[in-house]
């Protein structure tokens, strides 16, 4: 029985969703460290890797957001992910990189000691995340991932840049 898919093509009815589970099933995360933590993002929310600049301090911002730098004519604010999530203070260095990410059509960057690699993580291999029972937000930690010998936290970076204490989005529009 051939039917109509929903995106012009035909085939077995089921074939859809089979498709959609192989691809829930599989998904590419650029991971990268913040102290002696490995965090992975979606990949698809990259849009460039750039060397740590010192940006242009803003008044009044708080701490975690370490000013604006100019991006090729774009003002990029730049949030410092230590600083944000509570991490030990650690210098900058020769690996310290921005992560210049698209969140919501907006261009923000994020200050993380070193990127790893790019991983690709079969659904399996992805845990949920543990409910704590605490003042922190876990709200932002989509899942656990173990890869080998190492630990990876997983995380929706456009829900933690898109938080209302970050002030980086304009919660106005989301709601239209």
């Amino acid at each position: 029985m051939d039917t109509t898919l929903p995106t012009g093509q035909t085939g077995h009815p089921n074939s859809a969703r089979a498709m959609a589970s192989q691809k829930a099933a599989a998904a590419e995360f650029l991971t990268f460290r913040l102290g002696a933590e490995e965090y992975g993002i979606d990949i698809l929310r990259v849009q460039e890797i750039r060397s740590y600049e010192e940006p242009t301090r803003i008044a009044n911002a708080p701490s975690f957001i370490k000013g604006v730098v100019n991006l090729r004519g774009v003002i990029v604010p730049v949030v410092d992910l230590r600083i944000k999530l509570g991490c030990e203070k650690v210098e900058y260095n020769g690996f310290t990189v921005v992560i210049v990410l698209n969140v919501h059509g907006r261009v923000v960057g994020a200050v993380v000691d070193s990127v790893s690699d790019v991983l690709e993580l079969a659904g399996d291999l992805i845990k949920p995340a543990p409910e704590m029972n605490s003042t922190v937000d876990t709200g932002f930690i989509t899942g656990i991932a173990s890869v080998g010998e190492r630990m990876l936290i997983l995380m929706d970076i456009e829900a933690l840049m898109s938080s209302a204490d970050m002030g980086l989005m304009d919660t106005t529009n989301s709601l239209q």
